[in-house]
């Protein structure tokens, strides 16, 4: 299913998808903070550390399957399938934009 999202929204899934770290690194802010799995992470390098271990860890694959706009939001729900426990399972990414990058992502269930 094709999605309508927004362009940086749309450049992360499509790095995360590439296993390219420096791309997804290259869609957010400088100061961006991404938490996942009880983490936070700030800034492009320590986003780009956390998704080359969390690639080589998990091997998955992710596919936005559905989106919603709240407030200040973008929610997309997200088929993630890969080497872990429970897979396949859905997560929600909460997409916090600032002009054409993303500012923070918030992932959990």
């Amino acid at each position: 299913m094709m999605l309508d999202l927004p362009t940086p929204i749309r450049a992360y899934f499509a790095a995360d998808a590439g296993n390219d770290a420096d791309a997804l690194a290259r869609t957010f802010v400088e100061d961006a903070v991404v938490v996942d799995e009880g983490h936070t992470y700030q800034g492009r390098a320590e986003i780009k550390q956390w998704n080359v271990e969390s690639s080589a860890k998990y091997e998955y694959t992710s596919e936005p399957i559905a989106v919603a706009k709240t407030d200040d939001k973008f929610i997309v729900t997200s088929r993630l399938v890969g080497k872990f426990k429970g897979s396949p399972i859905d997560l929600q990414y909460g997409f916090e934009l600032q002009g054409d990058k993303i500012a923070s992502l918030e992932i959990g269930p």
